[in-house]
């Protein structure tokens, strides 16, 4: 049933939200921001921080933003002299026993306790004592607890308790001796524990694999989605120097909330392999050649021109290669087909509905189904003799190999070149990795969602829809269009599911195909 919508006035402006929304997220629909610690919108509610006090007029007292709803008629004053005052008080105890640790700490440059202390603070401290000392703790899996910088928020220990469901934290101790306390004998080694870290309003929680990497205003940061599997969380990619040194979510209620799994978020070190081909290669004699683009697309072009292909692509390749590959597919003739190799138990987020890390340990198996690709276990069994193989950014077996020996040309387009298949290759491509461009998934509920470019690629590597267009150029059948938007438009005419999609009505949120897929 649909709440009826109440007017209220915050800081001089009159909106209409929905009943029973908290004053805090109704002053963001006003444009602004009550300052606060405890409360987090994929977190039930404490009300222990008391950093989100405003006035409201015909109220006794002040009232904590995240726990009052909004009523007919409030008038909500966020920086009257009572509520300035009141936070103030609240960032000086905060910071009576917390260290002046911030050029070592590596939540500086994104810490709510700098900002708000900066905003809100006072500009001295009256406290003379010694401040409390407590020594880092390793809470398991990739998370340390630093108790001295902690503001006993609770948010780590509410996302264990109600998202994760395995309550593993608490708060021990009570009054000046408290601390987020972990259940003897259990470490955080839950599948999701690492979202703690991104809860941690301050630099009480940190990341190993991140520990003393980067300070967060040398970071890059860039709107990207998982690739670690089909349930496409949506995620910030941070670089620094052009090399990828952390993912972490980015908001997404459809998909996956404000979260993403430990797995996900470690396994970005691919996009950074050093071992992968930068220049195309075509093969003289029994040695690989470096070669210009120019003469590599024009051998593959002219092996493509009177021999069917087979094509084995990745789900791994965006929706705009794939209709490329789709389209060159049905110019030469011969067929497409996506083996999706790596797999591995589902490990589901209890507290969230439909968010999982998924047993399809890849992006886009959903859309390569939509493309019209054939999923197979044994991507070479219909391969005629003569044909020319294609392998894009997928890594065959020896047993793959030895039947890859029957085609007329093996051309292979990606980031690696197996030492397997190495040998045979007749042309290779060198492609870029989700990082490097730009480009959509589809999820296995059938979300459609860009992702954006976030580093450079070395060398001489070129997108994959950019490949492929120049191939099917080569053909005489050109694209039209000189980047990924003008290419997903032209599918969203030509496949039906993506019928009506664009890339600005996709935004950064996605949209649902237009046909019913389930998982």
């Amino acid at each position: 049933m649909t709440q009826p919508n109440v007017s209220i006035t915050v800081e001089g402006r009159t909106i209409s939200v929905a009943a029973g929304t908290s004053i805090l997220e109704a002053a963001k629909e006003a444009g602004v921001l009550i300052p606060h610690y405890c409360y987090h919108p994929s977190l039930p509610v404490a009300g222990v921080c008391r950093m989100c006090l405003v006035e409201v007029e015909k109220m006794p007292k002040l009232a904590p933003a995240c726990a009052t709803t909004v009523a007919e008629g409030q008038v909500v004053h966020v920086h009257s002299p009572a509520a300035l005052k009141a936070r103030e008080g609240v960032l000086e105890f905060l910071l009576i026993n917390h260290p002046l640790d911030c050029p070592i700490c590596d939540q500086a440059g994104e810490c709510e306790l700098q900002d708000y202390t900066f905003q809100e603070g006072r500009a001295d401290s009256r406290y003379e004592e010694p401040k409390r000392f407590n020594p880092m703790e390793d809470f398991g899996g990739d998370v340390l607890y630093v108790p001295n910088r902690c503001i006993l928020c609770t948010r780590c220990v509410r996302f264990m308790d109600d998202v994760a469901e395995d309550p593993v934290l608490n708060v021990s101790e009570r009054g000046d001796r408290a601390f987020i306390g972990k259940a003897p004998g259990h470490d955080l080694d839950h599948a999701w524990a690492g979202n703690v870290v991104d809860l941690c309003p301050v630099g009480a929680l940190l990341s190993k694999d991140f520990l003393n990497k980067a300070r967060a205003w040398e970071l890059d940061r860039t709107a990207s989605v998982c690739p670690n599997c089909s349930q496409g969380c949506n995620t910030i990619v941070e670089t620094r120097d052009n090399v990828v040194v952390r993912m972490k979510p980015r908001p997404n209620d459809a998909v996956n909330k404000h979260f993403m799994c430990d797995e996900g978020r470690a396994e970005y070190r691919w996009l950074n392999r050093t071992d992968r081909i930068v220049h195309p290669l075509i093969k003289v004699g029994s040695e690989h050649r470096e070669a210009d683009w120019s003469v590599a697309l024009a051998t593959v072009v002219s092996a493509m021109r009177t021999r069917p292909v087979h094509v084995v692509a990745s789900a791994r390749q965006s929706n705009e290669a794939l209709f490329l590959l789709r389209r060159l597919i049905a110019t030469a003739g011969g067929r497409g087909v996506v083996r999706i190799r790596d797999e591995g138990p589902e490990l589901p987020l209890p507290g969230v509905p439909d968010l999982a890390r998924r047993t399809e340990r890849a992006p886009n198996g959903m859309g390569a189904d939509l493309l019209g690709f054939t999923r197979t276990n044994d991507p070479l069994a219909t391969m005629q003799p003569g044909d020319v193989l294609l392998v894009v950014d997928e890594e065959l077996t020896e047993a793959d190999c030895a039947k890859a020996r029957e085609a007329g040309a093996i051309i292979f387009g990606g980031t690696v070149l197996s030492a397997a298949l190495a040998p045979d290759t007749t042309v290779a491509l060198p492609l870029t990795n989700v990082a490097e461009e730009e480009g959509t998934f589809t999820n296995l509920r059938g979300r459609v969602q860009r992702y954006l470019q976030a580093k450079a690629p070395p060398a001489l590597v070129r997108p994959s829809w950019f490949v492929w267009a120049d191939v099917l150029a080569g053909l005489g059948h050109p694209v039209g269009g000189m980047v990924p938007a003008d290419v997903f438009t032209a599918l969203a005419t030509e496949v039906a599911p993506f019928n009506g999609m664009s890339y600005p009505q996709l935004g950064l949120q996605g949209a649902l195909v237009s046909t019913e897929v389930t998982a």
